[in-house]
């Protein structure tokens, strides 16, 4: 069985965090998990499935480790492959520009071939604006985490939209329910 690559960027670990409780969830067997600073092209060339993990920061800047990758990421061929998203801000601290860098990786895979899944709806977030939220569909592009206003409701998001992720993929492998 194809695995799920699984390519992260973290400064402050909470994204890192993160991509290792979906790893859980889908299957350590079944997801491979990847720090960005440590990725060539080739790497993300490698998988049909994956997932991709970004933090917006401050005035939605692009986590440190993504920027310095941004120009490579650009230039992967994504056709045929299927992409799920997963985003980290801070909808009050920075309501302007919430997940604003994931809605740029977005812009760029999807302009690269890749077919996106995962979406997840903005109900429950208060924000003033975001580049990850699909125009006039109440959905992000990928699953919206707070881990500074709503760490409360992560594990609960993480399950969710995991089950969401499995069935996209096709997965068989039993899936394991992260619990508190």
């Amino acid at each position: 069985m194809a695995k799920i690559g699984l390519f992260f960027g973290s400064d402050e670990g909470n994204t890192e965090r993160v991509a290792y409780l979906i790893q859980a969830c889908l299957g350590q067997e079944q997801v491979e998990v990847h720090d960005i600073a440590d990725v060539t092209q080739l790497d993300l060339a490698e998988y049909e499935q994956m997932i991709l993990g970004i933090p917006t920061w401050d005035f939605g800047q692009i986590q440190s480790d993504w920027e310095e990758f941004w120009d490579d990421v650009a230039d992967v061929d994504f056709s045929g492959k299927t992409v799920a998203l997963f985003g980290l801000g801070d909808q009050f601290g920075y309501g302007d520009y919430f997940l604003d860098a994931m809605g740029m990786l977005h812009d760029v895979i999807v302009a690269g071939g890749a077919r996106i899944v995962g979406h997840w709806s903005t109900e429950g977030y208060d924000y003033e604006a975001s580049k990850a939220e699909i125009p006039g569909e109440g959905l992000f592009v990928g699953l919206a985490l707070d881990e500074d206003q709503q760490e409360d409701q992560t594990q609960e998001r993480l399950n969710r939209w995991c089950r969401q992720i499995h069935e996209a993929f096709g997965l068989k492998t039993p899936l394991t329910p992260l619990s508190e």
